[in-house]
């Protein structure tokens, strides 16, 4: 395993370890975001959910590092069941440009993931994602909308509070 992803062994799920300094040391070399890209297919848990989160932080202020990384991050990483990651995938989907194609392939993963994730955070976040996405490809627009619509009237509290802002967002 490259070294940079050591940095991101060991403690638990509850710490991100050292996942800020590596993000430091990607913002500094970039050519370390596809060290930190594959360590989300680590077979150490914790490995991929640091990872998940500096490649997310990154891809915050530099989007465009993820872009050539979009197939693998739709074919490949998204497959990962590890919550930690998906939470972070969903945030990373909205930062990315689709052909027609892979908006439909990111949605129908989208939508999987806030009907059948036991995390309330991919669960949040894939609806926000969903939003985000509805606003630059207003092709899906309805169905963003309809999905919010239904999760105002069936989803837990966190999700109806968090849907009534996003569907103000898609609707004002």
């Amino acid at each position: 395993m490259p070294k940079i992803c050591d940095k991101l062994k060991g403690g638990d799920l509850r710490s991100i370890g050292k996942a800020e300094e590596v993000v430091t040391d990607i913002l500094n070399d970039k050519n370390l975001f596809i060290e930190v890209f594959n360590g989300m297919l680590s077979d150490d848990a914790l490995v991929r959910m640091r990872s998940a989160d500096a490649i997310e932080k990154v891809s915050r202020l530099y989007p465009e590092y993820l872009q050539p990384f979009k197939r693998r991050l739709i074919d490949e990483i998204s497959q990962v069941r590890q919550q930690e990651v998906r939470w972070h995938i969903a945030q990373m989907f909205s930062r990315l440009e689709f052909q027609k194609e892979e908006i439909a392939q990111v949605v129908s993963l989208l939508i999987e993931w806030i009907d059948n994730s036991q995390s309330r955070i991919v669960k949040v976040n894939s609806l926000q994602a969903l939003t985000d996405i509805a606003k630059k490809y207003n092709e899906i627009m309805f169905l963003a909308i309809r999905k919010i619509e239904e999760v105002i009237v069936n989803g837990s509290p966190a999700m109806i509070n968090r849907g009534k802002k996003l569907l103000k967002e898609l609707t004002e």
